[in-house]
């Protein structure tokens, strides 16, 4: 089955190559190579290419379709919108799908996270809580609190202000100076824990004494200084760690300790990707606030967001108290309606519950692969795991610089897509292959992501 004629096709790359700039991509694929893959449809857990040609979406697009691609109930939610009122800002006015949309997020929020600021992506979202936690120490009379603490090797986006808080150097430093403030502390990827300086212990010491370096961090900046601390339930860069039990609880009491506000960046974690439609209810910790995006609409229109605690609400509820501070988009009423239906989907065909029936079966059939002498480490929760590729597994020794460009840029990514699995070979960090299907899979999608794995990785084994 062709979907675009091959005359279709070679107009659009040339199109592509002459006038569209990718994302976090070598524009020389484009410019010097044959060109990229070109997708033109998804159904369910599947995306075809130009050619016709069909994948397992392994990573939900960008850990976003959790709801499944083709659902036509959100297409015909986002088209009545449309008809209704296809566009409103939010600045100083408002209209019903954002009002309904921000009580029914609110009444999923754990604690007393009740109020929520719209943006239209995750970045934004961040933005929007690095702000928001400056302004809210500088109304409490406490101005210099302003720096923020995050983990070695996570992502919180690319905006000027969210690049303090993202703790991968090579994703700055052509940008530096970036907005001050940002300090970083090691994260709890269990796999590499002697390397970040822990002396040993089980699991659960690992996580408190990751826990006690912010602390330290806290108390090496001044308590005065920190507005802060920035933690995703399961760190996506570097490929999945989530934390042992107690480090949330430790963080808690620590902000708790020197009044320091706590935000769970879900971003990706939110909305079913671990079987809650929070992290922090999944973990069981009180954040001061949530951001949000990505499957809050299952990528079916742009929706992100920062869930606000009524502590810091409370300053901006009356008087004359504002916080200077938007997007046109956000809140959009067509990204709205759109996120009501698929809160609708997640309700009515039991995704949360699909999630935490299998993940058990997700993980156990992707530690198969640990026979392999490539892989190290097979680490996630819910539906949402990272593979670590070692060069010696009995050291644990990773690649240098050039043997994972020829392993992930010049090998993996490529043969991985060529044989029918869409998913992320990742270098920031450790080579990591990662995977975050649609919440509607199950165990039949396992084994077939598995036998691709196994069948790429061990071909990959033979070229080092």
């Amino acid at each position: 089955m062709t979907l675009l004629g091959t005359d279709q096709q070679s107009d659009l790359q040339a199109k592509a190559r002459d006038h569209l700039w990718m994302h976090f991509a070598r524009q020389s694929v484009m410019t010097d190579g044959p060109g990229v893959p070109i997708i033109v449809k998804g159904e369910g857990h599947h995306i075809w290419d130009a050619a016709g040609k069909r994948y397992i979406d392994g990573l939900a697009g960008l850990f976003v379709v959790n709801a499944g691609h083709g659902r036509r109930r959100i297409a015909q939610a986002a088209a009545k919108q449309a008809e209704e009122l296809a566009f409103f800002p939010l600045w100083s006015y408002t209209h019903p799908a954002a009002i309904e949309l921000a009580e029914r997020i609110a009444n999923l929020a754990p604690g007393d996270l009740n109020h929520v600021f719209f943006s239209t992506g995750g970045g934004e979202a961040v933005e929007t809580a690095f702000k928001l936690a400056k302004q809210y120490w500088k109304i409490q009379g406490k101005p210099t609190k302003h720096k923020v603490i995050s983990r070695a090797i996570a992502y919180h986006g690319t905006t000027q202000g969210a690049l303090a808080i993202t703790g991968l150097p090579v994703m700055k430093h052509m940008f530096e100076p970036v907005t001050p403030g940002g300090f970083r502390v090691p994260n709890t990827n269990s796999y590499r824990a002697e390397e970040s300086g822990f002396g040993g212990g089980t699991p659960e010491e690992f996580g408190l004494w990751a826990a006690d370096r912010i602390e330290q961090m806290i108390q090496f900046e001044g308590p005065e200084t920190v507005a802060a601390v920035f933690l995703e339930p399961v760190q996506n860069a570097g490929g999945c760690f989530p934390a042992p039990a107690g480090y949330f609880q430790r963080v808690r009491e620590i902000c708790d300790r020197y009044d320091v506000l706590l935000v769970s960046d879900e971003v990706i974690c939110a909305f079913g990707r671990l079987g809650h439609y929070f992290g922090a209810t999944a973990y069981d910790y009180q954040p001061d606030m949530i951001t949000f995006a990505k499957a809050v609409t299952s990528g079916y229109s742009p929706l992100g967001g920062t869930i606000v605690s009524d502590r810091v609400y409370e300053p901006f509820a009356h008087g004359d108290a504002t916080f200077p501070h938007g997007y046109t988009f956000g809140g959009h009423p067509v990204s709205a309606a759109v996120a009501l239906e698929n809160l609708d989907v997640f309700e009515e065909e039991g995704l949360l519950e699909n999630v935490r029936t299998h993940s058990p079966v997700f993980r156990s059939t992707l530690e198969r692969l640990l026979d392999l002498p490539i892989v190290g480490d097979v680490r996630g929760d819910g539906y949402f795991f990272g593979i670590e590729l070692v060069k010696d597994k009995a050291t644990k020794k990773t690649f240098d610089d050039d043997e994972s460009e020829r392993l992930l840029r010049g090998f993996l990514s490529k043969a991985l897509f060529d044989a029918g699995l869409y998913c992320r070979a990742d270098d920031r960090g450790d080579p990591v292959i990662q995977l975050a299907p649609p919440l509607t899979v199950g165990p039949a999608e396992f084994d077939e992501i598995e036998q691709i794995l196994r069948s790429v990785l061990q071909e990959a084994w033979t070229r080092l």
